[in-house]
């Protein structure tokens, strides 16, 4: 009786008979047998749940859960004194949770500023209890604080500015965000802040409200526009002819305390040969103000380089600067002891400098989301001017709007229909 193979033995007997070519086709059949059963074991294991972890619920679950019902805020609800009193609450949250992590209350801060929410800083906040090693101590401490606060009776909700609570200031206010769009963009070119630039501004057209105050009540407060100056002083921002040109010539001059350098020298080109007449239509030009506050940028950052030049930095001096944009290039003498003043203005039963009110708005907090505040005031020349494409984009910003003619010396307001007031163009102004 043939004794019975083992399986090992059968295949060793039935493998060395086979051609080398043989061979290897089972080598190649057997591992793409064995790589497809491979791919759908782990298919298959896949789709019954086998590489899926367990979940579990977080041990705050609920702590989370409230937090993330925490009300929101309603604008529509609330009134602004109601918005600014949640606004304090929170500042006094912020600055007891400053005092134990002061880490998270910077960053807590700055979230909500962005998010202009002050209920998102309960959430913050709340958020950032659960992981308090003693959070009754900042609770009590926040609670301490925020009696304190409450034992202070809540002012009339008036600005502490005394001119910022005026009708004018509201209208005025209007008129400059819509002009916003040229102060930064002659901010960018002249390396001024733009804050600087409408500060001036400011001060200007303050000071042409009160001095033609029925004047601006019956044209300029309903359309909320800028007044255009087109007699002694020019433009918005009442800039001198004689002015304008100092600034044209220093920008050219390399030896002059005004240089502002390679970058900046090319400006204020002319298009054409007749430079008072074109001088005096980019000023008074009703409908593009860039050029005005070409002009004015210019003007602030030649006098700081001025001063800069001689030893006194008034970079970080704003009352100083728009005090020297005011009495002008001729009454700019650097000195270690620099005062504000400037024209007096009168509003409304008080008397301010010129200089000041460009101050008070410039540290005022108003329109500082339309005009930031730059880490560096002034932005030095980088050696590199502009290229023609550069400067044929700024001459661009010339429209072909109706001007008195700059040799009438008896300008007369431009009439305005009543009729259609909302038809005007948001930077529509009338001549003084």
């Amino acid at each position: 009786m043939a004794q019975k193979l083992s399986l090992t033995e059968r295949f060793r007997t039935s493998w060395r008979p086979r051609s080398t070519r043989r061979k290897l086709f089972d080598i190649v059949l057997v591992l793409l047998a064995g790589a497809g059963a491979t791919i759908i074991g782990a298919w298959a294991f896949f789709e019954l749940g086998g590489t899926r972890q367990r979940g579990g619920v977080d041990e705050n679950y609920r702590y989370l859960m409230s937090v993330s019902e925490i009300e929101m805020m309603q604008d529509a609800r609330r009134n602004p004194d109601q918005i600014d009193a949640q606004w304090m609450e929170q500042y006094v949250r912020l600055a007891a949770l400053s005092r134990f992590y002061p880490v998270n209350a910077r960053l807590i801060t700055e979230a909500a500023l962005h998010s202009r929410n002050p209920y998102a800083v309960d959430r913050m906040v709340a958020a950032a209890e659960m992981y308090m090693d003693d959070p009754e101590a900042y609770r009590t401490l926040a609670g301490e604080m925020n009696a304190m606060l409450k034992r202070q009776p809540q002012q009339p909700a008036v600005n502490v500015i005394p001119w910022m609570n005026t009708l004018e200031w509201s209208w005025l206010r209007e008129a400059v965000i819509r002009d916003s769009a040229y102060i930064n963009e002659a901010g960018r070119l002249s390396g001024v802040e733009p804050r600087l630039i409408a500060a001036c501004l400011i001060g200007e057209q303050i000071r042409l409200f009160n001095s033609k105050r029925e004047m601006v009540k019956k044209y300029l407060g309903p359309v909320k526009a800028l007044s255009v100056q087109s007699q002694f002083s020019f433009g918005v921002n009442g800039v001198k002819l004689h002015t304008a040109q100092a600034v044209e010539q220093h920008l050219k001059d390399t030896a002059s305390a005004f240089y502002m350098g390679r970058h900046y020298k090319d400006l204020l080109n002319f298009e054409t040969d007749n430079h008072e007449e074109e001088r005096y239509k980019r000023l008074v030009d009703y409908r593009n103000h860039l050029y005005s506050y070409l002009y004015t940028g210019c003007i602030l950052h030649q006098t700081m380089l001025q001063w800069q030049r001689a030893g006194y930095d008034i970079s970080d001096r704003p009352d100083i600067l728009i005090t020297l944009f005011n009495i002008g290039f001729e009454q700019s003498v650097p000195k270690p002891d620099p005062v504000c003043g400037g024209s007096h203005i009168d509003v409304d039963g008080h008397t301010y400098t010129f200089g000041a009110i460009g101050f008070d708005f410039y540290y005022s907090g108003e329109l500082a989301g339309v005009f930031p505040f730059w880490r560096e005031r002034f932005i030095v020349d980088n050696g590199i001017g502009l290229s023609e494409d550069e400067v044929e984009a700024i001459q661009d910003n010339m429209s072909d709007c109706r001007r008195p003619s700059m040799y009438d010396s008896t300008p007369k307001p431009e009439r305005v229909d009543e009729s259609r007031m909302g038809e005007m163009p948001a930077t529509q102004a009338i001549a003084f």
